[in-house]
């Protein structure tokens, strides 16, 4: 029986998907619920999954953009295996794989040795195979970490072996390279930034207002109880939850900040869901920590771990990363001093850290060296007056200098005792 495996919908409004990339190869014997392909989405990765075991053949190639709902490949379920593994199927079919002719003496030391039960649950597809028999190589002589071979690994070591040996020729020196460019198709997420970043600046007001923020308290706090955080929490104390924190919390004295402009209204929601600018392998990702507000230090810890890993090995769903209602980014940890960052839209609003530099400042009138960070408030001029950009980072700028103003929202406590 031949069964239709369809591109799957990684959520409501998207139509189109690229095929990533394959993790199997025409033809191979597959298991049930067995992953087949990586696509991607402008927000995120997904995998196609088997939905019953038999022989695939690939309809898509990888490298497409195809529409949702696409035979992505064929299952024939009459050819698969009843018992056993994969890995059975492929040494069958190295069995009934004609035999190649030997290699020259300089390669006997590579004939076939036992393997361990350990390489015979590798999995190596048929090219594969086929190529390693022609090389004369065994699983143990090729694996170093990998748990599945393809013909990409196998033809790369038989390059580096080449060169290699070339490069080893006494007396005689590689010829230098030619000059080269190095064209790659962008990936659908890297279009999807690419065209959101061009409206941002062509559809928005957008200005940058700055300030410093002495980081000496919050350093001292991180030094002086990051131990006993780890061990009850599980996590770090780093410098990301202050700010997410007190960013949350400067919202409710400037709501505007945390506003956007839907059509011909401002819509103001009374939570703050932050979305963290991730660098992954595969672009700019920005997950969103939801209630930020309401969220203690651990809590805005462990949920931004959980986040980073998964945008950053591709598991992270599409509903992670929408409905954003502020946005931090960080460049400090790539050496930024400084930085105008791009407004993540609908949002009105994104907040830059940048490195901790020590600097001379004026302390009381005397010049002290105090670990400063500059901050910038990227926003939207057409709902956000220079009145709350400004309050904002002033806001901010006070409850990092001073964590224990986290508790009062920003107030002095004899503000608060005269408010009685």
């Amino acid at each position: 029986m031949i069964i239709e495996i369809k591109v799957p919908s990684p959520g409501e409004s998207i139509t189109e998907v690229e095929i990533a990339s394959w993790l199997v190869n025409d033809g191979d014997i597959v298991t049930q619920d067995q992953e087949l392909a990586e696509i991607e989405s402008d927000k995120a990765t997904l995998t196609i999954n088997a939905d019953k075991a038999g022989k695939i053949k690939i309809v898509l190639e990888a490298g497409e953009t195809v529409a949702v709902g696409e035979v992505a490949c064929t299952i024939d379920t009459s050819v698969a295996p009843e018992e056993g593994t994969v890995s059975e199927v492929k040494e069958e079919q190295t069995k009934e794989s004609p035999a190649v002719e030997s290699k020259p003496a300089a390669k006997a030391s590579s004939e076939k040795k036992p393997v361990s039960e350990e390489l015979s649950k590798v999995k190596v597809s048929p090219v594969a195979q086929n190529i390693m028999e022609e090389e004369g190589w065994t699983v143990e002589d090729v694996i170093n970490g990998l748990h599945r071979i393809s013909k990409k690994e196998i033809q790369a070591i038989k390059e580096q072996g080449t060169s290699n040996d070339s490069a080893n020729v006494k007396g005689i020196s590689s010829a230098p390279k030619e000059r080269e460019l190095d064209r790659q198709k962008m990936s659908s997420l890297r279009k999807k930034l690419s065209a959101r970043l061009v409206a941002v600046k062509q559809e928005t007001a957008m200005l940058t207002t700055f300030n410093e923020v002495d980081m000496s308290e919050i350093m001292a706090m991180r030094k002086k109880y990051q131990n006993v955080f780890v061990e009850k929490h599980g996590v770090k104390l780093g410098f990301m939850s202050f700010f997410i924190k007190a960013s949350a919390l400067a919202m409710k004295k400037h709501p505007m900040v945390n506003s956007m402009i839907d059509g011909d209204e401002i819509v103001t929601p009374n939570y703050v869901d932050v979305s963290v600018a991730v660098q992954t392998p595969k672009g700019l990702m920005v997950p969103v920590i939801r209630n930020a507000e309401s969220l203690s230090l651990a809590q805005i810890e462990e949920t931004l771990k959980q986040l980073a890993v998964k945008a950053r090995s591709g598991k992270i769903s599409l509903d992670e990363m929408t409905g954003g209602t502020f946005t931090v980014t960080n460049g400090g940890v790539f050496g930024s001093m400084l930085s105008t960052p791009l407004i993540n839209p609908p949002q009105s609003a994104i907040l830059g850290m940048h490195n901790i530099v020590d600097r001379p400042m004026a302390v009381n009138g005397k010049v002290e060296i105090r670990p400063i960070m500059y901050t910038a408030l990227s926003y939207d001029h057409r709902i956000i007056d220079g009145k709350d950009s400004v309050g904002f980072l002033v806001t901010l700028k006070k409850m990092l200098e001073k964590p224990e103003l986290m508790l009062t929202g920003g107030d002095e406590l004899e503000r608060l005792v005269l408010d009685l």
